[in-house]
C-alpha cells in the first residue's frame, strides 16, 4: 500500500532530530526562564527600549496567550510576546524579546531573505495543503503529471523552510549584539541567553532537514527520482 511505502525510513533521521531540538528548546528554555538577570529589566521594557533605541518607535510591543507563541508580525508592525516572557526580566525571555526585535529591524532595513521568505509565505500555505492531495490523487489515477505537480508544490514549502534558516540566525545575532552593547545584560550572560537562541534555531533546521527529506522521498514516490514499482 502507498501509505505502508519503504521510503518513509529516510523520515527516520529528521524526526530524531525533531524530537531532539524539541526536547533541546524546551529544556533550555525551562533552565535560563529560572536565572533573572542582574539589571532586572522584564522583556517587554528590554524590547521596548531596544526598538525605540534604533528608531522603531512605531512598532508596538503587545502581550498575546500561549507558550513560546513570541512573533513579530511585519503586516501590523507589531512585536508579540507571550505572557511567559512579557513579564519575565529571565535571561530566557530577554532573550526571545530581543531577537523578535531583530526580526524588526530586518524588516525595516529591508533585509533580503527576510523579504524573499514573506514572498514564499502563500507558496508555502499552498504546498503544505495541497501538495500530498495531488500527490496521491495523481498516483492512484495515474496521472503522473498531476502527482509532479504535488511535488513541486510542496519543493515550495521546503524553499520556504530553507531560506528561513538565515534570518533566523540573523536575527538572533543582531539580538544578542543588542543586548550586550546596550547593557541589558553582561558579558556573562550573554552566552547563556545564546543558548536559549542557539536552542530554538535548532528546531527551524530540523524543520528544513524533515523539508528535505521528505522531499527527497517525495521524488521517489512519484517516479521523479530513481525507479519505483509500484
Amino acid at each position: 500500500m502507498f501509505f505502508w511505502d519503504p521510503t518513509f525510513i529516510l523520515l527516520i533521521p529528521g524526526i530524531i532530530l525533531a524530537a531532539w531540538a524539541q526536547r533541546k528548546v524546551s529544556s533550555t528554555f525551562d533552565k535560563y526562564y529560572r536565572v533573572r538577570s542582574l539589571s532586572g529589566i522584564t522583556a517587554a521594557q528590554a524590547a521596548r527600549r531596544i526598538l525605540n533605541q534604533k528608531g522603531l518607535d512605531d512598532v508596538t510591543v503587545e502581550l498575546v496567550p500561549g507558550r513560546l507563541s513570541d512573533h513579530y508580525d511585519p503586516r501590523a508592525k507589531a512585536l508579540r510576546l507571550s505572557e511567559q516572557v512579557y513579564h519575565s526580566n529571565s535571561l530566557a525571555a530577554i532573550g526571545v524579546a530581543a531577537h523578535e526585535a531583530g526580526h524588526a529591524f530586518q524588516h525595516d532595513e529591508g533585509y533580503v531573505p527576510l523579504s524573499i521568505r514573506a514572498s514564499l509565505v502563500p507558496v508555502a500555505q499552498f504546498g503544505s495543503s495541497a501538495s500530498w492531495i495531488l500527490l496521491i490523487v495523481g498516483l492512484i489515477l495515474g496521472w503522473p503529471g498531476l502527482a509532479r505537480i504535488g511535488v513541486y508544490a510542496f519543493s515550495g514549502v521546503v524553499l520556504f523552510q530553507l531560506v528561513t534558516l538565515p534570518v533566523e540566525y540573523n536575527a538572533s545575532s543582531r539580538a544578542l549584539g543588542l543586548l550586550e552593547t546596550g547593557g541589558y545584560l553582561t558579558r556573562e550572560e550573554i552566552p547563556q541567553t545564546k543558548k536559549v537562541l542557539d536552542a530554538a534555531a535548532l528546531t527551524y533546521v530540523a524543520a528544513a532537514l524533515m523539508g528535505v527529506l521528505q522531499l527527497v522521498r517525495l521524488l521517489i514516490i512519484s517516479g521523479m527520482l530513481g525507479n519505483r514499482d509500484d
